[in-house]
């Protein structure tokens, strides 16, 4: 029988990804065991301390052992954290120490949401690919420059370490899990009974795209606000440079070590950002948006939306804005 370990964090981390995580993996063994005749997963909640609270003492997890205890484990589950990710990291060590000893004896690793700020401080994701919650990305960057962040996917998978986006996008990784360690027929039977969509790979439809202002370059800050103020505009980045005196190949490294991204994707981002919103709350045609955000040709509007968002604007606004469809 393989062991499944649910990590419970000190400090203050999300009940649901645990509680969820559980539940469905308890039921993926129960119908394993009625098709196969046995289990295949021994699963343990393994933690620290005795006992976690959660949400000022709401609710407490009691784990059933110390990790000290596990000697050796096939899969590892992280939740999501709460917000004060370097002191959660502080106070869990003996649990990174645990994790990376674990991996290198052959354990796999999916990190929940913000929990890749956890697995990340163990140095495995170092040179590798990773998603988290869309609205961590620049904290996220900044504490691991070198972990390749990429949160427009919903799930990442690389040499036996999984991560995913953000929040109840966790219930898409545990599916994904139960067919990498069951089968197929065991993902679709605890889909429909937690009625979880199958095969999504993308946030990208849920990005709430702020601009990464995290950072100490004013003449990008400055740079970043005429983007932001010129919508209707089709910018020219050699003027933007020029504006700010600065050289293109220049100006775009600055921009680019600033924000993570080139100064066309950041205008694109923007622009994106803003139709979204207009797809959101008006009645306005694809079109009069287009024009709105400085594009001219519909063909390059469509692909950069698709690019951004994972779907056509016509596809967004049926989507998000009942009003639009009536």
């Amino acid at each position: 029988m393989k062991h499944l370990t649910i990590i419970v964090p000190d400090g203050e981390n999300n009940l649901s990804s645990i509680a969820g995580c559980y539940k469905i993996f308890t039921r993926a063994n129960e119908h394993w065991k009625k098709t196969s005749g046995r289990e295949l997963f021994k699963i343990e909640l393994a933690g620290i301390s005795k006992e976690v609270e959660f949400y000022g003492g709401l609710f407490s997890v009691r784990p059933h052992v110390n990790v000290s205890a596990i000697t050796k484990t096939n899969l590892i589950i992280i939740p999501s954290l709460n917000y004060n990710y370097q002191k959660t990291v502080k106070e869990n060590k003996p649990l990174i120490e645990w994790i990376r000893e674990q991996y290198k004896h052959g354990a796999e690793i999916a990190s929940i949401c913000t929990g890749a700020f956890l697995l990340a401080s163990s140095g495995l994701l170092d040179g590798k690919t990773c998603s988290t919650h869309w609205a961590v990305a620049d904290n996220f960057r900044t504490m691991f420059p070198n972990v390749n962040l990429q949160t427009d996917k919903l799930i990442t998978d690389e040499n036996g370490i999984y991560t995913n986006g953000g929040a109840y996008s966790f219930l898409n990784l545990v599916i994904y899990l139960v067919e990498k360690y069951y089968d197929r027929q065991t993902a679709i039977f605890c889909s429909k009974v937690f009625q979880i969509e199958m095969d999504r790979q993308s946030q990208s439809a849920f990005i709430i795209f702020k601009g990464q202002k995290l950072h100490e370059d004013e003449m990008v800050k400055k740079a970043q606000a005429y983007i932001e103020n010129n919508l209707d505009e089709k910018i020219s980045i050699e003027h933007l440079s020029s504006r700010f005196a600065v050289g293109r190949r220049n100006f775009d490294r600055r921009f680019i070590k600033a924000t993570g991204n080139t100064p066309v994707e950041y205008s694109q981002r923007v622009k994106i950002e803003s139709a979204k919103k207009a797809f959101e709350t008006s009645r306005k045609t694809i079109n009069e948006v287009m024009y709105e955000v400085g594009y001219s040709d519909v063909k390059a509007f469509r692909e950069v939306f698709r690019k951004i968002t994972g779907m056509s604007p016509l596809e967004y606004r049926n989507k998000y804005n009942k009003e639009a469809v009536v």
